[in-house]
């Protein structure tokens, strides 16, 4: 699955938001003959992102693989290992779309992305952000993009 482009929507007072209907299509398997679940509910996983005051929803194979990554490199016989795949579970939390298409944001996420009101939600390849639109406004006006990809680009492999 891959996410791109970039929506705006309102969070009710009860912490419900509708997900864009571009990345509702890419996640609603049409029946459970062609890999869907029973009555097409689709269930993410959210949780804060590690570098920026954003949430980011994972789709269930996409949450596997990254839990499967960190296991990867991580030692059961290491106290600190454990300390942080503990930390990294324990600030997931599922989440399942409504009949309507919306999700619940839990208000713990919600203080945490400093989430009121508008939104704004990101596809990033295999997962999608979702930002306050004001956060998001500041973050973007605080960088040189163009010349940010240019360094990217032409560094040497």
């Amino acid at each position: 699955m891959k996410f791109i482009g970039t929506t705006e929507a309102k969070v009710d007072s009860k912490g419900r938001v509708f997900l864009p209907a571009m990345f509702r299509r890419i996640l609603t398997p049409a029946s459970p003959s062609e890999g869907g679940a029973a009555g097409g509910e689709v269930s993410l996983i959210m949780r804060k992102d590690l570098f920026e005051d954003c949430l980011v929803l994972y789709t269930e194979q996409t949450w596997e693989q990254r839990m499967n990554e960190l296991t990867a490199r991580l030692s059961v016989w290491s106290r600190h290992d454990q300390a942080l795949k503990r930390r990294f579970s324990a600030d997931a939390e599922w989440l399942t779309l409504d009949s309507n298409g919306r999700l619940l944001l839990p208000k713990r996420y919600l203080k945490m992305a400093a989430i009121e009101g508008e939104v704004t939600f990101i596809g990033m390849d295999d997962t999608i952000e979702v930002w306050a639109s004001s956060k998001l406004k500041e973050h973007q006006e605080s960088e040189d993009f163009a010349a940010e990809i240019e360094k990217v680009m032409n560094e040497k492999q």
